[in-house]
């Protein structure tokens, strides 16, 4: 395979990953106030230069604990669990995936470029 045509497959494996990753971010931030929810977070099996699998993975910390006897998910002691997802730090995940994202895009698109003008010259 070419340089730039491995070029351009990194960049897309790339742009797939971050796009998992906003995916689920935006999952933990819509449910950050609900009970019981756990984080999500995507694991990548890589091997070599190659991503080989994406899995998620739930986060395993223990959620707050906040007494409200009235509620329905409330245990036999009165305490509801409430989510482990901290909004601070999924924005903080978003705004890396998105700009890592964006550089991969800028990556595919450079070699997009000298891929044409090889083509170009190519031609003549």
């Amino acid at each position: 395979m070419n340089s730039i045509k491995a070029t351009m497959m990194q960049a897309m494996q790339g742009m797939r990953v971050q796009s998992e990753r906003i995916d689920l971010t935006s999952q933990n931030i819509s449910n950050a106030d609900t009970p019981g929810y756990q984080r999500k977070m995507l694991v990548v099996d890589k091997n070599g230069d190659a991503f080989r699998n994406l899995r998620i993975q739930l986060d395993q910390t223990e959620g707050e604990r906040s007494y409200e006897p009235a509620h329905p998910m409330a245990d036999e002691e009165g305490y509801v669990t409430l989510s482990n997802v901290q909004v601070v730090t999924e924005m903080a995940d978003m705004r890396e995936a998105n700009r890592s994202y964006e550089a991969n895009l800028n990556s595919f698109q450079q070699a997009r470029t000298m891929y044409k003008s090889l083509l170009d010259v190519l031609k003549r």
